[in-house]
């Protein structure tokens, strides 16, 4: 093991020297039988030797010779004499100490107590004393109190006090590998028949076992011995003093008291430091103030791990009194004069003061006899009499403020707590911006690598600059600079962290509220970053381009939030990167306290105020909602933590509710919003809804729904939302329905019954055929009302249906209130099929019937959606399947009565021509008043969708449907006659239309003669060939009628081409 130099070196010659310059002032007797009234006429040489060493290495090795020194010499003193030249080679191999040790004669611990009373050096006198074996330490303190209990004077009194108060500032485990060996080196000493004759290779020391308490049992004992030669005040101070640290930590305290606030203890710092300042006897008076706040720590910061034995403690109690008693009266008139202004002094009332608050406390919280009880009070009444009479010591400071100073020592020196200070350091206005401050702040920067430090800074420059023009601007600069560097090192979380104190101290505007002057190329930064992050969206640039969003969002979050909105609509593509990078903050989710609405979050406000009803194209909405999809629920992208940004509660609140008006003109996206929103969180264990009011949204659903049945009276301004939409709101509805239902136990039953009826109540005011919409949502609760004539056509079970006298359904409107019900849903339709009261077995009712169905349809169809349109449809086809409706076919576009079997396609011409008859109604005179041009294109929309699905059912028929199962019979004459029929009736129709809307028709006419044209071409024989001219003449016949000349050609041409 390297042991520095623990060899024979320079220093170990001159120390060598000195005790050879001893042993000649001591001959002809031998240093081992010196005395301490021998020391002051021999120890001198000893003491100039080491005074010479540590000069010589103080540049270097400050105190360290000194300590190695004193080791060396303690080890001498412990040395076994070698009995046999074996013992004596051993000891050389295997003593370190042994080989310097040979270089000093032999000597006692006279020698070794005089030499460290005489370097006036306690503190490393139970350095080494506690680095020994338990045994060997209580031995060796029994020496050191026999030594100063023997021809006492005022030096070992002095030096006594010194030992017993740096027994106490002693902690352990320091970790000196010199001190490890001379710990391993006393446990060789050791007796071989002693318990620790076998240490361990390498010494360990136990944190859990207090070697100081009997050790300081022994010092107790040791005060009492020598109390009468204690006569200097100041000793005696430091002697009531020590006592009463020694009572006050290592038995009134708690077991684990809570540290003092950093503020108090800087303040007892700097209170210690300002008395040895003026205190000119104090031995720290002349040193720099670093090691000043070095041994200050020391002072007030005293721990116990254990506690003193309670015979002790009433030991220590009754001597306190009794010297307090003795000494009392002539200390107060110190205390009280001009010379009561001193360490020892202020020690003696600072630690009687924090011993009467123990003692207090002891006496409250402890279980004591009577007899143990009186000896406390009477202590305390004692110590409170005695501080009353000396109060105004404590309140002597100094003037001069010192603690920013000491402050900044601790920081530097990295001393104990010293992370607090930069707390205080970064809290503390009057401080900032000083050249210490600025300097400290430089060389310490990475100390200030926390979020609250980095926090408490900029909250400091922002008040300081506000308020004290005189700073120069380019240290406000600097300051700034340094900062944004330490936020700039923070990890993700703790930047989030200071964002998050960013924006609840000065809002939306950050740090450019009151700094702006000073953050010069802002712009230019913001423009650089974002130009750069359209250029590179991806996932491996995230990291990076987080880092950079994190300062620009700190500086002006809502000029930085506000350019990310606008990006992520405006750029393609961008919105789900920006997504992720805005979602890396969720410090942003900051609801501010001013404004016209204080509950709006500030991504909220920037989402509307930048780019909400701004929308220029479909692409753009589109990319809002995913934008908005993606803040709710971020994707997580590797080694990046993000958290939602909106909540679905809000989303509603803010782009959803307000807009659900048909004459609002966003209110399309809104609904988009709306079902994104419910499909994505439905899976939400939390029932979000509620913090919404589910009822009222399903009113206003319900207010949206009864507007679309005055859909085409209202004027065009009046329709922002497509007659499509309609199905949306159904679909929002019903999902809404299904949602609160299932979570109907969130409501007390009480409260659910009562929206209930509020909700009933309500939809009173609206069209029925709303309420019928919430059918299954008031089972078991209210009946559905419907108009008095459905019961008419219906068998419908009063326990579940109630008529209501409705305006506009007199007498024969039964069977227009019964197609209202059967569009509603395919469950009601089914059910209103099945409550349906026709006599098949009469054709006159079926042709009533029939007549009744062709005029209710006409009716209904304008103000039906595409889904309800297709409910319609399928319930057709039903009607017909069931024979319950007639739809008879003319020979208005029959050349010739065909020999075809077109039983497989009945249904499909059946539908074809009630289509056409449906709209030679809608286009008669009595009708043809009842649309707007939109309402006319809505309706061409809907007969195309129907007869798309026709064409798909006549191919699907044609080539091997469900008819043609089990038959070889070839369907492809039929399937021809049956396009060419529908060719016709499309063609009729696109004659009885305003031409404005008849393109559909006419794009659909061209796909049923590609269909004929494709199906004829498979069936090359010369009768079909006939056919083909013939029904080319015929067809070309029916295009001669259609306008404009350019439709009209192209269908010529597509004819001409069979």
């Amino acid at each position: 093991m390297d042991l520095g130099p623990l060899n024979i070196c320079e220093e170990m010659t001159i120390l060598h020297g000195g005790f050879l310059l001893a042993e000649q002032l001591f001959r002809p007797k031998a240093l081992a039988q010196l005395t301490k009234s021998d020391w002051e006429h021999v120890g001198q040489p000893i003491v100039e030797a080491l005074r010479e060493i540590s000069s010589a290495t103080a540049h270097s090795q400050p105190f360290a010779w000194k300590k190695k020194a004193l080791i060396i010499i303690w080890a001498k003193v412990l040395q076994p004499y070698p009995v046999s030249p074996s013992d004596t080679e051993t000891r050389w191999q295997e003593d370190v100490f042994f080989s310097v040790g040979n270089m000093i004669p032999n000597i006692n611990h006279t020698v070794l107590f005089e030499l460290l009373k005489s370097l006036e050096a306690s503190s490393l006198f139970i350095q080494l004393l506690m680095a020994l074996p338990t045994t060997i330490c209580r031995t060796e303190l029994e020496h050191f109190l026999e030594h100063m209990t023997v021809d006492t004077s005022s030096k070992d009194v002095a030096f006594f006090l010194d030992v017993w108060w740096e027994m106490m500032k002693h902690k352990g485990n320091q970790q000196d590998p010199l001190l490890s060996q001379f710990t391993i080196m006393a446990h060789k000493y050791l007796p071989s028949s002693d318990e620790f004759s076998h240490p361990p290779k390498r010494f360990k020391s136990d944190p859990d076992v207090c070697p100081t308490m009997p050790l300081l049992a022994m010092l107790l004992n040791g005060l009492k011995k020598i109390q009468k030669r204690i006569l200097c005040l100041g000793m005696k101070c430091c002697a009531l003093a020590n006592l009463a640290d020694m009572l006050t930590v290592f038995a009134l305290m708690e077991d684990d008291p809570q540290e003092v606030s950093a503020a108090t203890y800087l303040d007892k710092l700097a209170t210690v430091i300002s008395v040895w300042n003026s205190d000119a006897q104090n031995p720290y008076h002349q040193q720099a103030l670093a090691e000043k706040v070095k041994e200050a720590e020391r002072d007030v910061s005293l721990t116990s791990l254990a506690k003193l034995p309670s015979e002790t403690i009433f030991v220590g109690f009754e001597f306190m009194h009794s010297l307090l008693r003795e000494w009392g009266e002539e200390l107060q008139v110190m205390l009280n004069s001009s010379q009561g202004t001193n360490y020892d002094s202020y020690r003696l009332c600072d630690s009687l003061t924090s011993f009467s608050q123990n003692l207090k406390l002891y006496l409250d919280t402890t279980s004591l006899s009577k007899e143990e009880r009186q000896v406390v009070s009477e202590l305390a009444e004692c110590v409170k009499d005695f501080l009353q009479k000396t109060s105004k010591v404590l309140k002597n400071k100094s003037g001069e403020d010192i603690t920013a100073s000491i402050t900044m020592a601790i920081i530097e020196q990295k001393m104990d707590r010293h992370m607090e200070m930069c707390y205080i350091f970064a809290s503390e206005k009057k401080w900032a911006f000083s050249d210490e401050w600025v300097a400290c702040l430089v060389s310490n920067r990475a100390l200030f690598r926390e979020s609250d430090l980095v926090l408490r800074l900029l909250e400091t420059v922002m008040e300081v600059t506000m308020t004290d023009r005189a700073i120069p601007q380019s240290q406000i600069k600097q300051v700034i600079g340094l900062i944004l560097e330490c936020y700039a090192d923070l990890s993700l979380p703790d930047k989030n962290k200071v964002l998050s104190g960013v924006l609840h101290c000065w809002g939306r505007k950050g740090l450019s509220e009151r700094l702006l002057d000073y953050l010069e190329g802002f712009q230019e930064d913001l423009n650089t970053t974002f130009n750069q992050l359209t250029q590179s969206a991806s996932e491996q640039g995230l990291a990076k381009a987080v880092a950079s969003v994190a300062r620009l969002v700190i500086l002006h979050p809502e000029v930085t939030v506000k350019k990310m909105c606008s990006m992520a609509i405006i750029n393609l593509g961008t919105h789900r990167f920006l997504a992720q990078i805005l979602t890396a903050f969720p410090a942003l989710r900051f609801t501010e306290d001013q404004g016209p609405d204080s509950s709006t979050t500030f991504v909220v406000s920037c989402l509307k105020e930048t780019v909400w009803t701004k929308f220029s194209t479909p692409k753009e909405e589109k990319q809002f909602l995913e934008l908005l999809s993606c803040l709710m629920s971020p994707v997580k992208p590797q080694g990046i933590p993000v958290a939602a940004l909106l909540e679905p509660d809000e989303v509603l609140r803010e782009f959803v509710l307000p807009f659900l008006m048909l004459d609002v003109e966003v209110v399309d996206l809104s609904l988009k919003i709306f079902i994104q929103t419910l499909e994505a969180d439905a899976g939400l264990e939390e029932y979000w809804l509620q913090t919404c009011s589910p009822f009222p949204i399903l009113f206003s659903l319900c207010q949206l729904l009864d507007s679309f049945t005055k859909y085409w009276q209202l004027p065009q301004e009046k329709r922002s939302l497509p007659l499509d939409g309609k199905d949306l709101v159904i679909r929002i509805l019903e999902l809404l329905c299904a949602i609160v239902l299932g979570n109907a136990e969130t409501f007390s039953p009480d409260t659910w019954i009562k929206s209930l009826s509020w909700l009933h109540r309500k939809l009173e005011q609206l069209d029925w055929t709303v309420g019928l919409r919430l059918k299954n949502f008031f089972e078991g609760h209210f009946k559905c009302e419907v108009p008095a004539t459905l019961f008419e056509i219906c068998k419908l079970s009063e326990a579940e249906w109630t008529s209501q006298a409705h305006p506009g359904y007199g007498p024969g409107t039964g069977l227009l209130a019964w197609m209202e019900c059967c569009y509603i849903s395919s469950s009601i339709s089914e059910q209103m099929l099945s409550v349906l009261v026709v006599d098949v077995s009469n054709p006159e009712e079926v042709r009533l019937f029939s007549k009744g169905f062709l005029v209710a349809l006409v009716q209904v169809m304008p103000w039906c959606s595409p889904q309800e349109w297709q409910c319609l449809h399928q319930l057709t086809r039903k009607l017909l399947e069931k024979q319950l409706l007639h739809v008879p076919y003319t020979l208005e576009y029959i050349q010739f009565v065909p020999l075809l079997n077109l039983k497989p396609f009945a249904q499909e011409l059946q539908l074809s021509i009630l289509f056409l008859r449906a709209f030679q109604f809608l286009c008669s005179q009595s009708c043809r008043n009842w649309l707007p041009m939109e309402g006319w294109s809505h309706v061409v929309k809907l007969l195309c969708g129907s007869l798309t699905n026709l064409l798909d059912s006549v191919r699907l028929i044609q080539t091997g449907g469900p008819w043609a199962q089990g038959q070889d019979q070839d369907l492809t004459q039929e399937a021809l006659f049956v396009y060419t029929q529908m060719f016709c009736h499309v063609l009729h129709i696109m004659a009885m239309l305003p031409q404005e809307v008849c393109e559909p028709l006419y794009v659909l006419a061209l796909e049923i003669l590609t269909c004929y044209e494709t199906l004829s071409k498979t069936n090359p024989s010369i009768s079909s060939l006939l056919q083909k001219v013939n029904e080319q003449r015929f067809l070309k016949s029916i295009a001669e009628n259609i306008s404009p000349e350019e439709w009209r050609q192209t269908l010529l041409q597509k004819i001409s081409n069979f």
